[in-house]
């Protein structure tokens, strides 16, 4: 039996994420393999690292620094979340991820990028998160307010763009056991863009601007694919059961902290069933 984990994306969302993964450290949930996308990569890689909390620390320290992310970083440097500070700086010097526990861990762990020039989705296994850290920059590049990111010859984007919620992949590479981790209420839809918008900002892309178009059918046809799985009891999932109102790009603490204590809470109110659902 091979048990996955399926991350979703949703940047600052995802302290929903960090606070249910924190309760996975604590319980000693044990996965054979990942797939993240954007912010489920960013945050999720703090799993097999066993770094308990530091998501939400460094999130709270440097939300409202504007050398993090904010107006400031967007215009002078083309990326909202500034990326020499929170990909480089951070990690390395003034919060710093544990390599060397991440690799020990021996578990596979994707991070789902978008290919600009084909609009599709791409996984790449991540082996190092410093030597790959334009990889990690990739899967978080969000649309419109942030510069496409090239990689190994390649053209990429935020992996939410092409697969948001990508159980589908994590079937096709053998997991039996599927746990999902979801940023948002089972009640939540994406709405219809103005399609405009992608084709004019986009426009040397027209495969990236058709998939953008199209993401609010593919995300919500997963959502109903995910709810149906659940019914079956094939997969395992763990999403918010409430509503917080949180920008994706947030700044205030609290609510990061809010976002964070529900993941956890949830959590904790699942990990009985969780448990049995992986023994079984």
């Amino acid at each position: 039996m091979k048990v996955g984990l399926v991350l979703e994306g949703g940047a600052m969302r995802g302290m929903y994420t960090a606070g249910v993964l924190d309760v996975f450290i604590d319980e000693n949930i044990k996965v054979d393999g990942i797939i993240g996308v954007s912010a489920g990569v960013l945050f999720g890689v703090n799993l097999l690292s066993k770094q308990r909390g530091r998501v939400i620390r460094y999130n709270k320290k440097y939300a409202k620094d504007k050398r993090y992310m904010g107006m400031k970083s967007l215009i002078k440097t083309g990326n909202i979340i500034n990326s020499d500070f929170a990909f480089y700086e951070v990690p390395t010097k003034l919060d710093k991820f544990d390599e060397e526990t991440f690799e020990k861990s021996n578990t596979d762990f994707f991070a789902t990028v978008t290919n600009v020039e084909t609009g599709e989705a791409e996984y790449i296994k991540v082996k190092d998160v410093f030597k790959q850290m334009e990889l990690l920059r990739a899967t978080s590049a969000m649309p419109y307010v942030s510069k496409i990111v090239e990689y190994e010859n390649k053209k990429y984007l935020d992996g939410g763009i092409s697969d948001s919620i990508p159980v589908e992949k994590c079937k096709e590479l053998g997991f039996d056991k599927i746990i999902v981790v979801l940023t948002r209420p089972i009640e939540y839809r994406k709405k219809k863009p103005n399609k405009m918008i992608a084709k004019i900002f986009y426009k040397k892309y027209p495969n990236l601007a058709k998939t953008i178009n199209n993401r609010y059918i593919n995300y919500n046809n997963s959502v109903e694919k995910v709810i149906e799985l659940e019914k079956e009891k094939s997969i395992f999932v763990i999403r918010p059961t409430k509503t917080i109102k949180i920008k994706r790009i947030e700044r205030d603490p609290e609510k990061l902290q809010e976002m964070y204590n529900l993941g956890i809470e949830d959590a904790k109110n699942k990990i009985k069933e969780l448990k049995k659902y992986i023994e079984k």
